[in-house]
């Protein structure tokens, strides 16, 4: 099953939320500014892992077109479970074959995860050629994802993202046909060309079927935006439908077999195969429920994350250098109006943040024998973050090097404010809290 289009969650993101610094409850922003330090802000790529290895996304296998290929544990139990299912087949296709079958079947099973893999790979470069990143593509139980972590700009593009998948199995199939007509019937070629040219029409015909997260919802969602102007609209309708189409799945797949309407023998209620069935439609449909769910949740996501800014999420700072008190610093801190603290050199250059959460650590008698150096985090790479990041580049930022305080500067380098890691996560829940 293909649920390509997911995009990278933002929640991954969180941290503990530290205590509240001791200061004005007057949260005033982004006015308190030095000179210019000379440092800006990095951007920072994510370290290549090397193939094989073992990371949160299962195994990488590869890179294809500068996408990471995974293939997540779950697909070696579907792997084996094809591999056991088509060799009882091929027992009684090709008896002569013994226990070679099962050698034909593992053959099978990975020939249908690389016409998965192609169908992925379709979706993937739609979304490159459209100049949309792409985070990875995984094979797992039931399919593949490719998780592009933009949204299509336009319907148009929308709709030709998601048709590619499908129209590449349906390509698939037809080759795999021709190649049928090559061989010989009742051979290992001809039963193995004719499994994944079924195989292939099973997953085009599955995955344009109108409902997220399937390629046919998305296709839905991008006439339904088309038509009304508003893509959470499209989102909407698609991911209901999705889950009707998930109680479909649960109650009809059952009975279609159950009566034969499949092309299968019928079945007995109760018996081994009818159970089996009953669970194959009860994974399916959880499958459907939850991707459609999903697309309602990241949709609601990214039509609010615009708000997440970080020049109106900084707290207003003060310099102080490295030997000041703490007492002394809270107190320039609180006749600035400021909620933050930043340690500069004698040149005013910034390097480094002190931490709230040690603030409050340090009891009230202590604080003139304190020096603020000794709270302090030292800025490194990726804790400088522009004040004009907003939301999803500023969640991507600071996933990127998690801390809980960041410098915010302007684009010349001078100090805007600090960032506290707590006040995203607030601005976060708040907007996801907002009734739609």
């Amino acid at each position: 099953m293909d649920e390509s289009g997911k995009s990278q969650d933002p929640e991954e993101s969180a941290h503990p939320q530290p205590p509240n610094p001791p200061g004005p409850s007057d949260p005033a922003r982004g006015t308190g500014r030095t000179r210019p330090s000379g440092n800006r802000p990095s951007k920072r790529q994510p370290p290549k892992t090397p193939p094989g290895r073992r990371t949160g996304g299962g195994i990488l296998m590869g890179r294809l077109f500068g996408v990471p290929v995974y293939v997540a544990p779950s697909w070696f139990i579907v792997a084996a479970l094809i591999t056991w299912v088509f060799g009882g087949q091929l027992e009684r296709i090709l008896p002569e074959l013994g226990a070679a079958r099962y050698l034909v079947s593992l053959f099978f099973a990975v020939a249908f995860y690389a016409s998965v893999l192609v169908h992925e790979l379709a979706h993937t470069i739609a979304a490159l050629r459209f100049k949309l990143p792409v985070r990875r593509i995984q094979l797992q139980f039931f399919g593949g994802v490719s998780e592009i972590e933009k949204e299509s700009e336009t319907p148009g593009r929308e709709f030709v993202l998601a048709f590619v998948g499908p129209l590449l199995s349906l390509v698939l199939a037809g080759v795999f046909y021709g190649g049928m007509k090559l061989v010989e019937p009742g051979t290992v070629p001809g039963v193995l060309l004719a499994g994944l040219m079924i195989s292939n029409l099973i997953v085009a015909v599955f995955n344009l079927l109108p409902g997220l997260p399937l390629d046919g919802g998305r296709m839905l969602r991008a006439v339904v935006w088309k038509i009304t102007g508003r893509p959470m609209t499209g989102t909407v309708a698609a991911a209901w439908v999705g889950r009707a189409l998930a109680m479909t799945v649960l109650i009809g797949l059952p009975l279609l077999t159950h009566t034969g309407a499949l092309g299968n023998a019928p079945t007995d209620l109760g018996g081994a195969d009818s159970i089996t069935d009953a669970l194959l439609a009860a994974i399916l449909a959880a499958i459907i429920w939850t991707g459609a769910g999903n697309s309602l949740r990241m949709a609601r996501l990214r039509e609010r994350l615009p708000d997440l800014q970080a020049r109106t999420l900084t707290r207003r700072a003060v310099p102080v250098e490295a030997d000041t008190p703490l007492s002394e610093a809270l107190r320039r801190a609180n006749d600035a109006g400021a909620r933050a603290l930043v340690v500069v050199d004698r040149q005013g250059r910034p390097t480094a943040v002190v931490r709230e959460t040690a603030i409050v650590g340090v009891p009230e008698h202590r604080r003139p024998w304190v020096a603020v150096s000794g709270l302090a985090q030292d800025l490194k790479d990726g804790m400088r973050v522009s004040a004009e990041l907003a939301g999803e580049d500023l969640l991507d930022y600071l996933r990127a090097t998690p801390a809980t305080e960041y410098l915010v500067v302007e684009e010349t380098g001078e100090i805007y404010g600090v960032l506290s890691t707590a006040d995203v996560e607030r601005a976060f829940v708040a907007a996801m809290a907002r009734p739609s």
